[in-house]
Formats: structure tokens, C-alpha cells, sequence
């Protein structure tokens, strides 16, 4: 009967351990080295996620690839990402839902104080774009063509990371860059420095908005995937919402402090992160009350390849808020 006994309390060990081990796993929020990822780094210090009883971590993605592969192997549970790359893996099956919209456009054309005031500047000009099909490159294409303007009018520059765009704009191998914030913020310091001062010439989301008639760009939110709902349920990702939402008021108020924080995990340096943030029109609004922005940008994507969003607009479904 001993011998019955252990082996049911070993047994019954091993069938609660794995449970255990799951409940103890870390809650890692990932996002890239720009500006809408301090809402995470703040959202992970802050009290509000407390009750989920988890430890919360922040990591950073750097590349879109090394995102899409996070998330298909499983390995990246909440996300930031480009709104479209969110619908497209949704309408594709891989159980991932939007959250909500951290930012409605932090992309701005950069160039030489006075050189750029309109997209039809740029004609003739050369110009650096990271990430080729992508955000960044599907938005400027759409607002080229909006404005009349043929890709071919100009001379697009392709590079892999916003911060190799910057420094083909230092040194002077291009006449303007499409960047992202902070490394639109970091030109300008960079460039100033050198006594070769930039400026934020275009405003995507204001160009946008003049485009589409759209009153925001929906540029990228927080995704969740279904294995991260069955982890902390429902209440856990409204909870992660709120904490969002806090983090917002706070950063806005005092962007250096959560700058500060973030230093090191996107290993940049805090006056950057912190002088980018009146810039990046930040948000936190679920993905929901986005619809209608957000149907106006996928149509718009999906005007050039219906593929881009994975053939359709995603439906009730993919808003998780």
C-alpha cells in the first residue's frame, strides 16, 4: 500500500509540475527599438499587471523577418507590429489577433533644412527607405501615387534598418530618408552636430490623412496570439490594455523617465528615445475602435496586392478589443 501510495504522489508531482512550470512562465511583450515599444517598457514596470501573478519582460525584435519567425513558431506571443502584418498572418491562420493601435503614424521624410516641402520635391531626388515591402515602403508608394507621382520619378534607395537609412543621409548619399522615430530623431541630433542640420520635412500621417481622408494612419498595434489568451484569458489581455493605456498618460507627461528605462533594452541612447516621442503620435486604442482607419489603410495596401493583407479584410474576429 506505501509503495501505491508514492507512487501516486509521484505521479500526481508530475502531472501538476508542468502546470506550475506554465503558470510561472514570464509574460514577454516584444517589440522593435522604436517608439511605440516604451509603452511596453512602462506597461511591464507598472503595478496594473500585477494581478495576472507573472513576471513581465520586454524584449526587442529587430528585424521584420525575426518577427514574422516569432510569431509563427510561437516563440513571440505579444508582438508590436505593422498593422498589416497582423491581418495578413490572421487571414492566413496563424491565430493572432490585433489588440489595439500604439501609434497612428511615426514615419516622417527627413532632408536638409529647406530642401523638401512636399512629396513632389522629391522628384528627381535620390531617397533612402528602409525595410523594401514593408510598412515603411508600402506607405510611401501609396502616398507617391496619391500625389500623381510615378516610384520612377525619383530614385529609391533600399536599406535594411532605419539606422543604416540615417547614415547613408549623413553622409550624404541620398537627398532625403523615410524614417522611422527615433532614428528620425537621431538624424537631426547626428546632423546638427556636424553643423549639417535636418528637418522633419513630411509628415506621413498628415500626408495620409490629405490622401485617404482618413483622420489617423493606423501604423502598428500590439498582437496577441491565441496560445497568449489561453495563458492569461480574456481579462488578462484587457488588463495588458489598461496597462497600456496608463503607460500612455505617463510617458506623455514625462517621456524621459520611461527613455531612461528603455536605454538599455533597445540600446539606444535616452535622449533620443525621449526627444522622439512628440513625434510618434502614440496611442492606445484598441484595435476595435480602429476599424474604420484601419479598413481605409488595408484597401488602400491591398490596392497594389490583395496579398499584402493575406487577400481580404480581416473580420470581426481579428479585433481582439
Amino acid at each position: 500500500m506505501l509503495h501505491r501510495r508514492r507512487f501516486l504522489a509521484a505521479a500526481s508531482a508530475a502531472l501538476v509540475a508542468p502546470a506550475i512550470a506554465r503558470a510561472a512562465e514570464p509574460l514577454v511583450l516584444w517589440g522593435p527599438p522604436a517608439t511605440p515599444g516604451l509603452l511596453l517598457v512602462r506597461a511591464a514596470a507598472d503595478a496594473v499587471l500585477k494581478p495576472l501573478g507573472l513576471p513581465v519582460e520586454v524584449r526587442v525584435w529587430r528585424t521584420p523577418d525575426e518577427m514574422r519567425a516569432g510569431i509563427s513558431s510561437g516563440g513571440m506571443k505579444a508582438v508590436v507590429v505593422p498593422s498589416y502584418v497582423a491581418a495578413n498572418l490572421h487571414n492566413r491562420g496563424l491565430g493572432i489577433r490585433l489588440a489595439n493601435i500604439l501609434t497612428h503614424g511615426l514615419l516622417h521624410v527627413v532632408a536638409p533644412v529647406g530642401t523638401v516641402t512636399s512629396l513632389a520635391d522629391l522628384k528627381g531626388k535620390r531617397v533612402a527607405v528602409p525595410f523594401k515591402n514593408d510598412m515603411p515602403d508600402f506607405i510611401f508608394r501609396r502616398l507617391l501615387v496619391a500625389q500623381g507621382i510615378a516610384p520612377a520619378e525619383l530614385s529609391i534607395d533600399y536599406s535594411g534598418s532605419g539606422p543604416e537609412a540615417v547614415q547613408i543621409l549623413l553622409a550624404g548619399r541620398c537627398d532625403a530618408a523615410l524614417l522611422s522615430e527615433p532614428a528620425a530623431a537621431g538624424a537631426l541630433l547626428l546632423s546638427g552636430l556636424r553643423g549639417k542640420p535636418l528637418e522633419r520635412a513630411i509628415d506621413t500621417r498628415k500626408a495620409w490623412t490629405q490622401a485617404t481622408g482618413a483622420a489617423t494612419l493606423p501604423q502598428a498595434g500590439l498582437a496577441v496570439t491565441d496560445a497568449l489568451t489561453k495563458q492569461i484569458g480574456t481579462d488578462g489581455i484587457a488588463l495588458l490594455q489598461r496597462a497600456i493605456e496608463v503607460a500612455l498618460t505617463e510617458i506623455t507627461a514625462d517621456p524621459a523617465a520611461t527613455a531612461a528605462q528603455a536605454e538599455a533594452i533597445f540600446q539606444l541612447p535616452a535622449p533620443v528615445l525621449a526627444k522622439a516621442v512628440p513625434f510618434s503620435n502614440l496611442a492606445a486604442q484598441p484595435g476595435s475602435a480602429a476599424r474604420a482607419s484601419l479598413t481605409t489603410l488595408f484597401e488602400a495596401l491591398a490596392a497594389d496586392d490583395p496579398r499584402i493583407i493575406g487577400g481580404k479584410q480581416p473580420g470581426d474576429a481579428f479585433y481582439a478589443l
